[in-house]
């Protein structure tokens, strides 16, 4: 199983943007992020990666994890989807999104330090999408993301790969696809794949300071879980 998993190699002769704006170090709360662009099936292997490590808690604001007594989350989800985005631009601002989606981010920190501290955890994409995303939706700079950033950090981030074609099939050639998940004003494959491509970027820029583990794109969520499975055990 070993050669699906590729450590993401980091330039040790420069200074990067996350040691530059002094990111905290690696929390002593053993957990981790499961990050990777839209249709990398983050969801499916997070059940998957729980139902084999019955010992480890899934944290996610997906409905299937969300727990009974966050209701609030769910709803601003499909709000955001259903109601902001269609009129973002016109009836609400890039940054009036970007303080929604802080409630998300929020609550996972939340979350995380209520858990028992010996508990080890697996997140799914933590601040570090939703920051690539906010950046990507026109707001480069916001006071927020160095709160964010001054959350505690993971031991590691397992990056789930995933090409931008496979993506784009596995979304029904973009009809389940929402506007924080393509470029243009509707989903079609060159606006899609550049956004991803961009997204991935960003979301990697964001890491370098942590290890990460790129595991490649695989033929089933089971051998996604074998190899998740894999690092998390080592």
């Amino acid at each position: 199983m070993t050669d699906l998993l590729t450590p993401l190699a980091r330039p040790r002769d420069r200074v990067s943007p996350a040691r530059r704006r002094g990111m905290p170090a690696a929390s002593d709360r053993p957990f981790y992020v499961l990050l990777g662009p839209d249709g990398a099936g983050k969801s499916s292997v997070l059940t998957e990666v729980g139902n084999r490590l019955p010992g480890w808690r899934m944290l996610s604001t997906d409905d299937d994890f969300a727990h009974s007594g966050h209701p609030l989350i769910s709803r601003l989800r499909r709000d955001v989807v259903q109601d902001v985005l269609p009129g973002l631009g016109t009836h609400y601002s890039p940054d009036f999104l970007a303080c929604l989606l802080q409630t998300a981010v929020v609550h996972l920190r939340d979350q995380l330090e209520r858990q028992p501290g010996e508990l080890p955890l697996l997140m799914d994409s933590y601040y570090y999408k939703i920051l690539a995303k906010c950046r990507l939706a026109g707001i480069p700079t916001n006071p927020m993301y160095a709160w964010w950033r001054s959350f505690p950090q993971p031991r590691a981030v397992l990056y789930l790969d995933v090409s931008p074609a496979s993506a784009w099939r596995r979304s029904g050639n973009g009809a389940r696809l929402n506007p924080l998940e393509y470029f243009g004003e509707r989903p079609e494959w060159p606006g899609f794949e550049s956004y991803q491509k961009s997204l991935r970027e960003l979301m990697l820029e964001e890491v370098r300071e942590l290890p990460v583990t790129v595991i490649g794109e695989q033929s089933c969520v089971n051998r996604t879980a074998d190899a998740v499975t894999e690092v998390l055990a080592a």
